[in-house]
């Protein structure tokens, strides 16, 4: 099997990112932040010269996607296995309202990577996700060059399976709104290349590293 190269993006920040909401499965848009960082990753993105795009079909990812499409040409291909995790009973809320109104959610999403919050998914769950829907769109794009629209969650999962960092060990790196993640596909393993790359949001505010929901 010949290599295929994927570039992974975040989507950019939504008003919910900056106030550390939980978004999950909820359909949030992009902030005029978000918009600006959408536009410079496009032109950023733009000489790839990629085959496919994809795009997470929630509408903060799409948002991103758009812009991409319009500097590549593409058409964006949307896939609801992209989303972010589905938080259930903790969407909407904040750190502080989850952990004053759902208090046992909110220590077991914390501590056990098996715990499916009600009307969600699990951690673990999420991450097997996450690589199935990589791998098959590696395998269905092989040899090619292909733009991936997402969330941070789906980026960090990916990033553990690659490094082979445990479910339970505690994140140490950062996802911020836009980064560009450059991994490779090849004989049913996988390999980082690039992690992080935000060269083309240096000349705009906001880059604190917000939560991945």
């Amino acid at each position: 099997m010949t290599k295929t190269h994927l570039y992974l993006v975040r989507h950019g920040e939504t008003d919910w990112n900056r106030h550390s909401r939980i978004q999950g499965h909820l359909d949030t848009p992009l902030n005029a932040l978000g918009v600006a960082q959408a536009k410079a990753l496009a032109k950023q993105l733009a000489p790839l010269h990629c085959q496919a795009l994809y795009s997470s079909d929630l509408r903060r990812a799409v948002q991103t996607a758009e812009f991409l499409a319009q500097q590549t040409g593409l058409k964006i291909q949307p896939q609801s296995c992209l989303r972010e995790r589905d938080l259930g009973i903790l969407q909407g809320l904040s750190k502080v309202e989850a952990e004053q109104q759902q208090p046992e959610a909110w220590q077991h999403y914390h501590q056990d990577v098996d715990y499916v919050i009600p009307h969600g998914e699990s951690s673990r769950q999420f991450m097997q996700r996450c690589v199935s829907c990589l791998t098959h769109l590696a395998e269905q794009n092989a040899g090619e060059k292909i733009l991936v629209v997402t969330h941070g969650g789906v980026l960090g999962n990916l990033l553990k399976h690659t490094l082979g960092i445990s479910l339970q060990q505690a994140r140490r790196f950062r996802a911020l709104n836009t980064c560009f993640n450059w991994f490779v596909y090849e004989k049913g393993e996988w390999l980082l290349h690039t992690w992080g790359e935000v060269q083309h949001l240096r000349q705009l505010e906001g880059l604190d590293d917000v939560d991945t929901w």
